[in-house]
Parts: C-alpha cells; structure tokens; sequence
C-alpha cells in the first residue's frame, strides 16, 4: 500500500494540492482532492527535482522577489 505525503500548508479544507509518494525509484504524483480516483504521474529522480525547481522559481516569481 502506498502511503501518500501532502503538504502541512494545505490545510484540511480540500483546497488545491497535490499528493506524493515516492514508489520504487519513482516520484508519483497525483490530485489529493480525487484521491484514489485520481491519475498519477509517475516520476524519475532528475524529473521530479526539475518540478520542484520550476514550482520554486514561480513561487519567487509571484512573490516579487528577485
């Protein structure tokens, strides 16, 4: 059985997240308001950091900081 992580910024009211889990070499992703219902994204290593790089980079970019 997997065991899906979501993020402590979340907050329980279902509002937009995403689950993870990583799963024999893999990174699998998917919509934590579906559930086990919803389609995973499964990962490598060096694509899964480069998601987490381009979802930084935006975060800095919303923020205004340089």
């Amino acid at each position: 059985m997997r065991k899906w992580r979501k993020s402590n910024r979340s907050g329980g009211n279902g509002g937009q997240c995403v689950e993870m889990c990583a799963d024999e070499g893999l990174f699998l992703v998917r919509d934590s308001k579906m559930g086990d219902e919803s389609p995973v994204v499964k990962l490598g290593r060096s694509d899964f950091t480069a998601l987490l790089d381009s979802l930084k980079l935006a975060a800095i970019c919303r923020s205004g900081l340089p």
